[in-house]
This record gives C-alpha cells, sequence and structure tokens, in this order.
C-alpha cells in the first residue's frame, strides 16, 4: 500500500506541476520600434488579470527601460541581467529563470524584453534545449514590434560576411508581427512592407497598430509553439513561385504538394537534415499526409529541435486528393533542393537504381559502392561501400545528393 500512496502522491504532484508552467512571451524588436511602450500597456492593463515578472535584457548596468516602469509594477519581481543575451550564451537567462521560479506565487506570467540587438534564436532554444526550464516554463509566443517608418531599411541593410541581420532574424522568429507607427507612412508603404514580412515568414499574422496600442488578449496565451497551432495558419499565404533559388541571406521556402509520405523516408530525411542543417534553420513547420494514415502529421521546429507527430486531426479527403504543405525559414536555404528532396519522400513506388547497380554513395565524400537493397528500414537504399569492410550505409531518399551513379 506504501507504493501506491507514494505513486498517487506523485501523480498529484506532477498534477500540480503540469498546472504552474509558467508561459513565457518574448518581446523583439530594435529601440525605438515601441516595445517598451508596449511592455508598459500590458503591464498596466487592467483586464487580463495576471501578474508579469520581467526579465530585462539592455546593454549596459542596468535595463535602459528600467527607469520607464510604472511605479505600479512590484519591484521586486523585476529581474534586471547584464549584457545581451546571444553574446552571454544562455547560461544567464536559464540562471534568471530559475531563480524568478523560486518566487512563482508572486506572478502568473514572465515577459523577456530582449536588446534590439539581440539574435532571439538562442532565447527560444532555451525552452526546449534546457530541461528543467522546459519543467518549469512554457514558451507561449516571440511577438516582434516593427517600425513602419524604418522596417525596410532595416531589413535591406548589407552587414559583413558572417554577420546576422537581427531585423531579419526578429521577423523570422516571430509568432506575431506588430507593425508599429503606421501613422508615419502611406498606405501603400505598409502593404510593401506587410509583402517584404510575408516573404520572410509567410506565416505570421501581422497586426497593424499605433503607439504599440494593441489589446493583451492579442499577445499572451497565444500557445504557439502547440502544434494544433501549425493547423491556424493560411496556406493562401504561401508564396511557391518565388524567384530566387538559393540564397545565402535568409529566405522562406513553402511548398505545397499532393500525394503521400513514407513516414520512415521523411522521418529518416528530417533526422539528416537537422544534423546537416539545423544552424541554418530557423522556424519550420508543416502539415503532412502519410500513405497508409488517416489523420494529418503536423511538425513545427526552431533550429536543431523538432516537434511532430500525427494529430487528432483526421483528413476527410480521399487519399489521393490530400495535399501537404510546409514552410522552411532559414539560411543558405537552397529551395529546390529541400522541395525536390520533399518530393523524393513521396510514395511513387519507382527508384532509380536496382539492386546491383554500381553507384556511389556521400558518406561525407562520395564514395563507390553497390545497391544491397531497396526500401530498407524506411530507407530509400542500402549500399555496400567498396572497402575492405565492406560497410553498409543508408541513402535515405532517393536523390543526388545522398546516391548517384557512377561518373
Amino acid at each position: 500500500s506504501f507504493s501506491m500512496t507514494a505513486k498517487r502522491k506523485s501523480q498529484r504532484n506532477a498534477k500540480r506541476k503540469m498546472a504552474t508552467k509558467i508561459p513565457v512571451t518574448v518581446l523583439t524588436g530594435f529601440l525605438g520600434s515601441g516595445k517598451t511602450t508596449l511592455l508598459n500597456r500590458i503591464l498596466n492593463d487592467a483586464t487580463h488579470g495576471m501578474k508579469f515578472a520581467v526579465i530585462e535584457n539592455e546593454f549596459g548596468e542596468i535595463g535602459v527601460d528600467d527607469k520607464i516602469l510604472p511605479e505600479t509594477v512590484d519591484e521586486e519581481i523585476i529581474e534586471v541581467m547584464n549584457g545581451c543575451i546571444c553574446c552571454t550564451v544562455r547560461g544567464d537567462l536559464v540562471e534568471a529563470l530559475k531563480r524568478l521560479h523560486k518566487r512563482v506565487d508572486k506572478f502568473d506570467g514572465v515577459i523577456i524584453e530582449t536588446t534590439g540587438l539581440a539574435d532571439p534564436a538562442p532565447v527560444v532554444q532555451t525552452f526546449f534545449v534546457d530541461e528543467t526550464i522546459s519543467e518549469m516554463y512554457t514558451l507561449d509566443s516571440v511577438i516582434t514590434v516593427v517600425d513602419a517608418k524604418e522596417i525596410l531599411d532595416r531589413l535591406a541593410e548589407e552587414k559583413p560576411e558572417g554577420v546576422e541581420n537581427e531585423a531579419v532574424e526578429q521577423v523570422c522568429f516571430a509568432d506575431k508581427v506588430l507593425l508599429n507607427k503606421t501613422d508615419l507612412v502611406d498606405e501603400a508603404k505598409l502593404t510593401e512592407i506587410e509583402a517584404e514580412l510575408k516573404k520572410l515568414n509567410p506565416t505570421t499574422p501581422i497586426v497593424r497598430c499605433q503607439h504599440a496600442k494593441v489589446s493583451p488578449k492579442e499577445l499572451l496565451n497565444i500557445q504557439a509553439f502547440e502544434l494544433k497551432r501549425v493547423l491556424d495558419f493560411d496556406p493562401e499565404f504561401l508564396d511557391e513561385d518565388q524567384e530566387h533559388q538559393h540564397d545565402d541571406r535568409v529566405s522562406s521556402v513553402s511548398c505545397r504538394i499532393k500525394g503521400n509520405v513514407n513516414q520512415m523516408m521523411l522521418s529518416r530525411w528530417i533526422d539528416r537534415l537537422i544534423q546537416e542543417d539545423g544552424a541554418n534553420l530557423y522556424r519550420y513547420k508543416g502539415i503532412l499526409a502519410i500513405k497508409g494514415v488517416e489523420e494529418k502529421f503536423i511538425f513545427q521546429g526552431v533550429g536543431m529541435i523538432f516537434n511532430g507527430n500525427i494529430s487528432e486531426m483526421k483528413w476527410n479527403i480521399p487519399e489521393s486528393e490530400r495535399e501537404n504543405i510546409f514552410v522552411f525559414i532559414g539560411k543558405n536555404l537552397d529551395h529546390e533542393w529541400l522541395k525536390n528532396c520533399f518530393k523524393a519522400c513521396l510514395v511513387t513506388g519507382k527508384l532509380r537504381f536496382k539492386v546491383g547497380d554500381k553507384v556511389q554513395a556521400n558518406t561525407g565524400e562520395f564514395v563507390d559502392g553497390k545497391i544491397k537493397a531497396l526500401w530498407d528500414d524506411g530507407n530509400a537504399y542500402r549500399i555496400e561501400l567498396q572497402d575492405d569492410e565492406k560497410t553498409n550505409v543508408y541513402a535515405p531518399i532517393d536523390v543526388d545528393t545522398y546516391v548517384r551513379a557512377r561518373k
């Protein structure tokens, strides 16, 4: 009976733990975009009934915006961190969040305001990478505030090689973009800005505003990282005929393809893609049709962190009419290659090579080998290399990047 009691107790604690996961909103945007105004609006708003802990992240001894924070805010829970999140690695943020959690009874949510120069990626990844943090907190959304007058110049700014354009990254990571100061430009300009933002991040809603006046309801409890939210975006936004094929800057690749994918091949390919290219992927999401499965497969990811599974949402159309939709946002993306790889995961039944064919397999470099098996453990090919050990390697899908005919 003791173990039963203990078990019940731990279940009860687990339930309580679940209930107290604190939602975190990340606010990004350049200095002067209206971030602080927005933060103050949220803190002073009486309608949401929430109390927030604020993690400030500005350069200098003390958060610049500290002085502007209204007196009414409970001073005790304003944490100030020095330095900029992207340089001081994630350590500081993790420590600040752990310290805050000890006073968890004093607030219902956390807002992290990043400096204008911060790359949001490390902040976002903290909530997925660090296990302690992901048990205490849940990342609710990334809100990016942009200044209608400045944003196009910021996005177009040429940076030296190896230096990221932070404005671009902030737009790419946004779950919602607040297009602020709309009174300073005309309608034609606003339409142009929205088109540019959509090129970078086709799935994010854009809210026009002045003086950062936006109802907190639109900003809090969005649950942007829940898989079911992926179903919310409107595929009509996806621009599949973008001119540039390979972009060494940041871009988004959107794709809608009819057909059904081989689940094993898809997961093998995505594993390899994330392993090799994860550092270049900012955000990605999609809704896929899997051969032989009634429900939609939904995925989304940040950098190296992929989250996906078969949902409860059924396809209510015949298998032959199903459509896959995916969006990848990142840098150095080869649009054609990504689309071709994805197409190679579709179940067509035709492979280019047969058992016994002499090929070259990519193991970091191309090495001679011959095809030993087709459709092996979800991979398109198993290939035996012509080395002393007769090493066997896999080609996850049937494209030249992984296996090609001998020259």
